[in-house]
C-alpha cells in the first residue's frame, strides 16, 4: 500500500468510529429516555448488534464503491478529501447535537470532491439520484407514515387495556425493538467505511473486483462498535428527549418503524440514513397523538440540517481536494 491509501483505510475508519458515536443515539435513544435499559447497557446492546448486522450483508458498501462516481476515475486524493470533509461535518453537527446524516455527509464530500477532480462527468448522476436522492426524500416520509400508523393501531388495539400490564408489555417488546434498531444501524451505516476503502483499493489497483474484502468488514465492523461503545450523549439528548416524551410504547413503535425502514432501503442497496429514518419515525409517533405533541422548532432544526448536509459536505469534499493540491499531496 502507498501512504495515501494507508491515510484513506485510516481516515474510513475514523470516520467509521465517529459514526458510531454520532449515530448511537439512533438506536438507544429512545430504549434509554423510557428508561426500559440504563445507559451502559443499551450501549453494549448496540456495539455488538452493530457489528453483526456491518458483517451481515455489503450491498450498500457496493453502492458506495461503485455507484457514486466512476470507480476509474476515483484518485486516492478524491477519496481521502472525501473521508476528511465527512468527519469534519460529523464533528461540527456532534458538537451542537443535531443528528444530521453521516451516510449523506460522507456522499455529498464524495460528490464534491469528485467534481473537483473531473468535472460533473465522473459523478454517475442516476446512481445518485436512484440510491441517494429518491430514498433521501422518501426515507423520512416512509417512517413518518409506517411509525403514525403503527401507533394509531396501537393505540385503538390497546385503548381498554390495563395501563400497567400494556406498560410492562412494550417494556419488553421495546427491547426486541431496539435491537432491531441496533442491528439495521450496523446494516446500513458501516457499509458505508467499506465501500469508501474498497473504491481506494480498486482504484490503487490492489484488488481487481470492487468486492469488499473479508479484512475490511473486519475492521469496519469492530471500529464501529466501539464507537458506538463511546456513545453520542448530545444527540441523545436530541432524540429521546427533545423531541416528544416517550414512553415504552412510544419507543417500540418508533424504532420498529425506523428498522423495518432502514433494513428495506439496505436489501435493496440503498445508503439511506439511519438518524433520518428513527428521527421521523419520532416525529410520526408524536404526530399520533395530537400535533401539539411535538415540539416542531427542534423539527424545524433537524429538517435544515438534513437539507444542508449535502451541498455542505460537496463544498466540504471539494474544499479538501484543493487543499490536499495546493500542499502537493497528489
Amino acid at each position: 500500500m502507498t501512504a495515501i491509501i494507508i491515510l484513506i483505510v485510516v481516515g474510513a475508519l475514523l470516520f467509521d468510529y465517529i459514526n458510531g458515536f454520532h449515530d448511537t443515539a439512533n438506536a438507544i435513544a429512545t430504549v434509554v429516555s423510557t428508561r426500559v435499559l440504563t445507559p451502559t447497557l443499551a450501549i453494549i446492546m448496540a456495539a455488538v448488534l452493530n457489528i453483526v448486522g456491518a458483517l451481515w450483508a455489503t450491498h450498500v458498501a457496493s453502492t458506495i464503491a461503485k455507484g457514486i462516481v466512476m470507480p476509474a476515475y476515483a484518485t486516492d486524493v478524491l477519496i481521502l478529501s472525501a473521508i476528511l470533509g465527512a468527519i469534519v461535518w460529523n464533528i461540527v453537527t456532534w458538537a451542537f447535537g443535531i443528528p444530521s446524516s453521516s451516510s449523506h455527509a460522507l456522499i455529498g464530500a464524495l460528490v464534491g470532491a469528485g467534481m473537483a477532480e473531473g468535472g460533473t462527468s465522473i459523478v454517475l448522476w442516476k446512481g445518485l439520484l436512484d440510491k441517494v436522492i429518491i430514498p433521501l426524500f422518501a426515507s423520512p416520509i416512509v417512517g413518518f407514515m409506517v411509525a403514525f400508523l403503527l401507533m394509531s393501531l396501537i393505540a385503538w388495539k390497546f385503548s381498554h387495556s390495563n395501563p400497567d400490564k400494556t406498560g410492562n408489555l412494550f417494556r419488553r417488546m421495546q427491547l426486541v425493538s431496539s435491537a432491531l434498531m441496533a442491528l439495521s444501524h450496523g446494516l446500513n451505516d458501516a457499509q458505508k467505511s467499506m465501500g469508501i476503502i474498497t473504491l481506494a483499493l480498486f482504484s490503487g489497483g490492489l484488488i481487481h473486483t470492487a468486492a469488499v474484502p473479508l479484512w475490511v468488514k473486519l475492521a469496519c465492523a469492530l471500529t464501529m462498535g466501539l464507537g458506538t461503545a463511546a456513545g453520542g450523549w448530545r444527540i441523545i439528548q436530541t432524540l429521546g428527549h427533545k423531541i416528544i416524551r416517550l414512553e415504552p410504547v412510544h419507543g417500540f413503535a418508533a424504532e420498529t418503524a425506523g428498522a423495518v425502514v432502514i433494513m428495506t432501503a439496505s436489501a435493496f442497496g440503498m445508503p439511506i440514513s439511519t438518524t433520518h429514518a428513527i428521527t421521523a419515525s419520532i416525529f410520526g409517533v408524536g404526530a399520533s397523538r395530537r400535533l401539539s405533541a411535538v415540539r416542531w422548532q427542534v423539527a424545524q432544526n433537524v429538517v435544515v440540517a438534513w437539507v444542508l448536509t449535502i451541498p455542505a459536505t460537496a463544498a466540504c469534499g471539494a474544499a479538501f481536494f484543493y487543499l490536499l493540491h495546493l500542499f502537493g499531496v497528489k
